[in-house]
């Protein structure tokens, strides 16, 4: 967005530069011709009273003394362009000047053809006696040659007066509007004894780059050949790697699971950390996704047995007329009970899934002690906390008595008969023993038992359901469980993040 400000800028300020180095070539022009111009005026002897006003005293405290230059001063940026310079005006010169006039008209003609710039000599009254087709003619109400009378240098910015229009390039340039004036006192002891007056209209900077046109095409290379490395760069960094993350994107939503892997070329840290965040997203999402799936074939086929169960027993009642006895008939109808009783069971156990798996965690802690302390006393078997009883851990006593509770209920229908709990800290994380004196677990089941539906006990009414609400639970709280090797019994080992 800078760039064209800042081009703007380099063209006003080169634009500027040219004009400077017009007023710079006037002076020097100017001093040469005025040495030449006092030196005629000493040589015919004029007398003081006809030269014209003193030159104002110069401060001999400059670091440039005795010298006197004169710097460019013109400013294209700031310095108002004035009107073109206004006619001259019928007058008579002194015949004395309008002789040295004369003498040195052939030398600024001379000058003007190599120099290019416009040549007036003045005599103390500002009438022309050398320079063009004005001589005769006064000049004296010009506002820089009424200056330089005075024995001040001075310099305007004008409006040139075009001999032919400009060619339709050239319009961007305000440089070519206008035309450099130069007036500079002629000194002769100590009194202003004329003025030089010399114009010019400043290079053009269009034409000033054509000059250049070597170096400006050098220039315009370099500048495409960067401009097409950035672009290659930015295709490479930027435009490449979107392209093919949206290319996965719609491969990822079609089902191709070959998508999710990732890109050959992310190009930019922030696009490999974009790519990553996106590909494990859509990870996550697949899991879900088959997560969800294999849990709907499972609560549907949990769900379908005691249907089926209920239908047929319902339909034998129906159909059996009075030809069943009373204890089919109740044995029919105990079925029809007790599978309703396990629809309702596994009805309440999803739900309690659901909620657990959906739970945030609050930000409440608890300790071991505290969350048996809400479980009711079961006669079946003992429990007993061997350590760390008063380890505060970051999960609520009323989610950690669910977690226990459903281990502790899982030991007593396994045939324990004690249940021990202990907990060690180690750094910001708690690991929490869990273990009893049961039956154990298989091997061929070890595998299985985090699995929804899983139990060995679906004839006792068993949902096998207990280990996912434990373990979804744990879940939300940034905590893990695992089934652990153990001499006797089962062991399983928490770990959580301690409060």
């Amino acid at each position: 967005m800078a760039l064209p400000l800042v081009g703007l800028f380099f063209f006003r300020l080169y634009e500027n530069q040219l004009i400077r180095q017009t007023e710079g070539e006037l002076i020097a022009q100017g001093a040469v011709v005025a040495a030449v111009y006092a030196e005629a005026v000493r040589a015919a002897g004029i007398a003081q009273e006809k030269l014209g006003p003193p030159i104002p005293a110069q401060s001999s405290n400059s670091l440039d003394y005795p010298y006197e230059p004169i710097e460019p001063r013109l400013d294209l940026a700031s310095e108002s362009v004035m009107p073109t310079r206004p006619n001259a005006l019928p007058a008579t010169a002194d015949p004395a000047f309008a002789a040295i006039g004369a003498r040195l008209d052939g030398i600024l003609d001379e000058t003007q053809k190599t120099t290019l710039a416009g040549f007036r000599l003045l005599d103390p009254h500002g009438v022309v006696i050398a320079g063009g087709g004005e001589v005769g003619l006064s000049l004296g109400q010009v506002e820089e040659v009424r200056r330089a009378l005075a024995g001040s240098y001075a310099s305007e910015l004008r409006l040139r007066v075009p001999d032919q229009p400009p060619p339709p390039l050239y319009s961007v340039s305000r440089g070519t509007k206008v035309r450099v004036f130069v007036a500079m006192p002629v000194e002769v002891g100590a009194r202003v004894a004329g003025v030089v007056y010399l114009s010019r209209t400043p290079n053009n900077i269009v034409k000033h780059l054509y000059g250049e046109r070597g170096k400006v095409t050098l220039a315009a290379i370099a500048i495409l050949g960067g401009t097409l490395l950035i672009a290659l760069v930015f295709i490479r960094t930027v435009s490449r790697p979107i392209y093919a993350l949206i290319d996965r994107t719609k491969r990822i939503a079609a089902g191709d699971r070959e998508a999710m892997r990732p890109l050959a070329h992310h190009g930019t840290r922030e696009m490999a950390a974009l790519s990553a965040a996106f590909l494990d997203m859509a990870q996550k999402l697949q899991a879900r996704s088959d997560s969800i799936q294999t849990f709907a074939t499972h609560v549907s086929h949990e769900l379908k047995s005691p249907l089926t169960a209920i239908q047929g027993a319902a339909e034998l009642l129906r159909d059996s007329g009075g030809t069943m006895d009373e204890a089919e008939r109740r044995r029919f109808s105990n079925n029809i009970v007790t599978d309703a009783g396990r629809l309702n069971l596994l009805v309440r156990r999803l739900l309690e899934l659901a909620r657990a798996e959906n739970l945030a965690p609050s930000g409440a802690s608890t300790t071991l002690g505290a969350a048996l302390a809400l479980l009711p006393v079961d006669t079946r078997l003992e429990v007993r906390i061997e350590a760390g009883g008063d380890i505060g851990l970051g999960i609520s006593g009323e989610n950690l008595a669910i977690v226990l509770a459903n281990l502790i209920d899982n030991s007593a229908r396994h045939g324990a008969k004690q249940v021990t709990i202990g907990a060690e800290r180690t750094g910001e994380r708690a690991a929490i023993h869990v273990g009893d004196d049961g039956d154990g677990i298989s091997a061929s089941n070890r595998a299985k038992v985090f699995e929804p539906f899983f139990t060995t006990r679906r004839e006792a009414g068993g949902t096998g359901m207990g280990l996912g609400i434990v373990l979804a639970l744990l879940k939300a709280h940034d905590g893990t469980i695992t089934l652990v090797d153990s001499a006797r019994g089962t062991r399983f080992e928490i770990n959580l993040p301690v409060a």
